[in-house]
């Protein structure tokens, strides 16, 4: 029995200047330095001869074959994606690119990015403007109350304070 899975649903075109920057340098160093490495040690490999038992054969087309979809998909995305570089009319609000500190039912405090889909870095704070959290905060102002749903249980937190830099 086959295992689809329906694709998931399309990511929101929005992205900083610093991430469309780090999606080009992504690409560019794909092209130019891993790709430019990968190619001669496939040929030298597939120069040994029998290419069906041949492991650094095998390894280095899987490894060429991830590098060209991943290009393919950089590429893509650079095209499709808008940058958002200034700061909205009202910064009392919260919108893409805000930094937002907010206090949860518990009192713990946390500071979050609303950033692009593929910018997201929880060890930085960076959450996607898909998620449900950045979806409730959108256009809240300080001291709203927000309920979170979330996939396994429900959250709440106060917005403290808004930001853009």
């Amino acid at each position: 029995m086959p295992r689809w899975k329906p694709p998931p649903p399309k990511s929101s075109p929005y992205i900083t200047p610093e991430g469309a920057k780090a999606l080009e340098v992504e690409l560019k160093e794909l092209w130019k330095l891993r790709r430019r490495d990968v190619v001669p040690a496939l040929s030298a490999a597939a120069a040994e001869g029998d290419r069906s038992e041949n492991a650094e054969y095998i390894y280095r087309k899987k490894q060429l074959g991830e590098i060209d979809r991943r290009v393919r998909y950089l590429s893509k995305r650079l095209d499709a994606v808008e940058i958002v570089d200034r700061t909205p009319a009202d910064r009392e609000r919260v919108f893409f690119s805000a930094w937002i500190e907010l206090e949860d039912q518990d009192g713990e405090q946390v500071e979050y990015r609303i950033v692009g889909a593929d910018e997201t870095d929880a060890a930085r704070g960076y959450i996607s403007i898909d998620s449900p959290l950045a979806r409730a905060l959108l256009g809240r102002r300080v001291d709203d109350a927000v309920e979170v749903e979330l996939p396994d249980s429900s959250r709440s937190y106060v917005l403290l304070s808004i930001r853009y830099t």
